[in-house]
């Protein structure tokens, strides 16, 4: 069956991730930096469920409930319900924050404490194949971990550093402090925020594979005994490796670079980061600023597009170009620059995916003509008094 996860954008999400990675065939990962932004993320994938012919299990964790995300858990019962048997989906929903309990009771449904383990709690849906587990107890991480019957095969255990990884992030994100792993767990996350953004960008079908490779080699090194000082010191070196299996069949990687300028080259023949627009702009969506600028300027380079724009969640757009288009783009969006280096800002205020971002920049950089059926004069044309 097809997994699917939607997960936090921190270190507990992405350990989630990794945990899931480990013991199953994960399909996609959605990476969710907002809670606002779960109610459209869910809606686009419910259209997509509705229209799969075969069964798949859509996996969330560490989301924080809110009213969207459990409206989101009734529309896929209705969903089900309509699906014939043997063909139904699966929600899996496994989460630790106090707030989504409180949410759920909004919503006229009651949490119930699961008689098996204490604190652990499942809210009944009236489908056999939603499960919604809240554990205040326990973070994501290890929640993925411990409920993975739900969703990989009953045997799976995943590598030796696994369970040091999910001891880790466990004492950081509740932030035991008298917990033996919690420097280990903040080393970690220096790590986790060091690299998320800056070398294989979300939207990259590398991307996942990246974090995943280095959160467990960092465990691994924790469960040799590294210090948090250790695992500092080898951290450049850990990207580094994983960077050489990463490149090792790219044609055009020259390894005398520094390893965000290797990287560079690989993003830039991305088909996946970039999407065309009409007049064959290229758009990209969360490119850290650093990365946009090597990028961009590889893109261009290589005859790609002689204009790319990158698109923030929080609405704000660079231009880039090379051939003093840029500013005519943030002029549409009410911003300024220079003549080939500009930005401005999206209407709407923000974008939570590449397609929301498309779907704003595209009608204001290329307005479609007017439609001449539509004038007050048109019943006139053909008039002859």
């Amino acid at each position: 069956m097809t997994l699917v996860q939607i997960t936090h954008n921190d270190l507990d999400g992405y350990g989630a991730s990794t945990v899931a990675a480990c013991l199953a065939p994960v399909e996609r990962v959605v990476h969710v930096a907002r809670y606002s932004d779960v109610g459209p993320v869910v809606e686009d994938e419910l259209k997509r469920l509705r229209k799969a012919q075969e069964p798949e299990t859509l996996l969330m964790t560490d989301l924080g409930l809110e009213e969207p995300a459990i409206a989101f858990f009734r529309r896929f019962a209705a969903m089900n319900r309509n699906r014939a048997e043997g063909s139904r989906h699966r929600l899996v929903v496994l989460d630790h924050h106090a707030s989504s309990l409180d949410q759920l009771r909004r919503q006229g449904l009651e949490p119930a404490p699961d008689p098996e383990r204490p604190g652990l709690t499942r809210t009944d849906l009236g489908d056999a194949d939603i499960f919604v587990l809240i554990d205040e107890a326990h973070c994501a991480t290890r929640m993925a971990f411990d409920q993975r019957a739900l969703y990989a095969p009953q045997e799976a255990e995943g590598p030796a550093e696994l369970p040091t990884l999910i001891e880790a992030v466990e004492a950081l994100d509740l932030w035991r402090k008298g917990d033996p792993a919690f420097t280990g767990g903040l080393a970690l996350d220096e790590i986790f925020w060091d690299s998320v953004s800056p070398l294989v960008p979300v939207g990259h079908p590398r991307h996942d594979r990246f974090l995943s490779d280095l959160l467990l080699a960092a465990a691994r090194c924790l469960a040799e005994g590294a210090t948090a000082a250790e695992l500092e010191r080898r951290a450049g070196s850990l990207r580094a490796g994983i960077v050489d299996a990463l490149l090792a069949d790219e044609p055009a990687d020259d390894p005398t670079l520094t390893t965000r300028m290797r990287l560079a080259r690989m993003l830039a023949r991305s088909e996946s980061l970039f999407h065309p627009l009409s007049d064959g702009t290229l758009l990209s969506f969360g490119l850290d600023s650093g990365t946009f600028q090597r990028v961009s300027d590889l893109v261009m380079e290589g005859g790609r597009a002689t204009r790319v724009v990158n698109v923030q969640r929080a609405g704000t757009l660079s231009f880039r170009s090379i051939n003093g288009t840029a500013l005519d783009g943030a002029r549409a969006f009410r911003g300024g620059g220079h003549r080939d280096a500009a930005g401005g800002k999206l209407p709407q205020g923000s974008a939570h995916s590449l397609a929301d971002a498309v779907a704003q920049v595209e009608p204001v950089l290329n307005p479609p003509s007017p439609d001449p059926s539509a004038s007050p004069f048109a019943a006139l044309k053909n008039w002859k008094g």
